[in-house]
Formats: structure tokens, C-alpha cells, sequence
């Protein structure tokens, strides 16, 4: 199954935002054993490439999808795909977009380019995102997404920011394809002191009010 498979069926990936990871392996078991198998470390984590090859070489045992986040230059990209990143997500648009989304290209796998407006939409379309980041989602809300299904009838939406289990669902509902799943799944500081139970614990509430009561 394939990344925007794997989006299809879980409904969410985890954006670990983090100024260090105890264990990259570690947590991608403990997200797994929540329910959500796509993982996105970023490039706000001080020596990501080592972290992602962590997770990468240990996939197979953990059965997580691990990406790259917050990817925001050309060089960035290949050195992603280069430690294992098996997609790439970025924050918007810059000089280098079009450069990500043909490193992504090349090398075979997706790219989640980031947009806000519906000329970013349509940018990030144009260059060849596989789904389209809506960021930050929570500045506009859920209607947002039923706004843009308008003239994007059918565009893999992913909102990220602002997204808790509280407001979720209602993003799903209102026709995005996954939510980015951050802060209220996994806390820097759980990530820092290796709580892997609590983030579990906090992946199956998220998990759970995907599909309501």
C-alpha cells in the first residue's frame, strides 16, 4: 500500500515537531500501536537525516511510513531521500518547489506540497503534488475545505495545524482526504523523555474520534 493509500484508509499522519528524538525506531512503534502508520519527522529537528534513517532501516519492525517535513529546499530533499524518506511535505511554496517535487519525482515517491490559497492549490497541482498541505488550516476552519472542494472537486486536501481530536472529524467530513496530527498526539516533551505509552494512549484517542462515538 502506498502513502496516499495508507492516508486513505488511516484518515491522519503524525507531524513530529520535536528538539530532540529520544529514539526515532521507538516512536514510530509506539504512533503504530496507536493506529497511525505515516509518520513525518521535519526539518526543525536538529540532525534529521540521522533520525530518519533510523526509522527508515527499522520499518519493516515497526510497520511505520516515515517522511520528511518542513522541506524547503532542493538540497533538503535529496538529502531526505537519501537517509530513507519514503515522501516529502513541505511548509509552502519557495524558490525551491519545483526542485522538491522533482527530487520527489525521481526518486518515485510522493511529494505533499504546502498551499493556503487557492492559487497555491493550483501552483502546487500544476508542479505535480500528489496531495496539497493546507496550512495553517486552523486560521480558516473545516468550511474552508468545503469551499475549496468547489473548484478542486477530487484534490487530496491535507489540513495540518491546529488540528486536534476535538476538530478532526469535522475536516474529514468536510472532505479532506487525512489530517496532519501534531502537538495533541505527540508533545515534544513525551518525544524528548521517550513517553511512548502516552503517545500511544494519545494516538488512539485521536484515532477514535476519527470515527466518532
Amino acid at each position: 500500500m502506498n502513502t496516499l493509500d495508507l492516508l486513505r484508509a488511516d484518515r491522519v499522519l503524525t507531524v513530529v515537531r520535536a528538539p530532540e528524538i529520544a529514539d526515532a525506531r521507538d516512536l514510530c512503534a509506539a504512533l503504530v500501536a496507536g493506529g497511525i502508520h505515516v509518520v513525518e519527522l521535519t526539518y526543525t529537528t536538529p540532525d534529521l537525516p540521522r533520525h530518519l534513517e533510523r526509522a527508515a532501516s527499522t520499518a519493516a519492525e515497526t510497520g511505520a511510513v516515515v517522511g520528511a517535513g518542513t522541506v524547503q529546499t532542493g538540497a533538503q530533499a535529496k538529502q531526505a531521500i537519501d537517509a530513507g524518506a519514503q515522501f516529502l511535505v513541505t511548509p509552502g511554496q519557495g524558490p525551491d518547489a519545483a526542485a522538491i517535487a522533482e527530487a520527489a519525482r525521481s526518486a518515485g515517491i510522493p511529494v505533499i506540497l504546502g498551499a493556503f490559497t487557492p492559487s497555491e492549490v493550483m501552483t502546487a497541482l500544476a508542479l505535480g503534488s500528489d496531495a496539497v498541505k493546507i496550512f495553517p488550516a486552523h486560521q480558516l476552519g473545516p468550511k474552508y475545505f468545503k469551499d475549496l472542494n468547489g473548484p478542486f472537486p477530487g484534490v487530496p486536501l491535507v489540513p495540518s495545524g491546529g488540528i486536534n481530536a476535538g476538530n478532526a472529524r469535522d475536516y474529514l467530513t468536510a472532505g479532506a482526504l487525512a489530517v496532519s496530527a501534531g502537538t495533541d498526539v505527540v508533545s515534544p516533551a513525551d518525544v524528548a523523555a521517550s513517553n511512548w505509552d502516552t503517545i500511544t494512549t494519545k494516538a488512539q484517542t485521536f484515532c477514535a474520534a476519527l470515527s466518532g462515538p
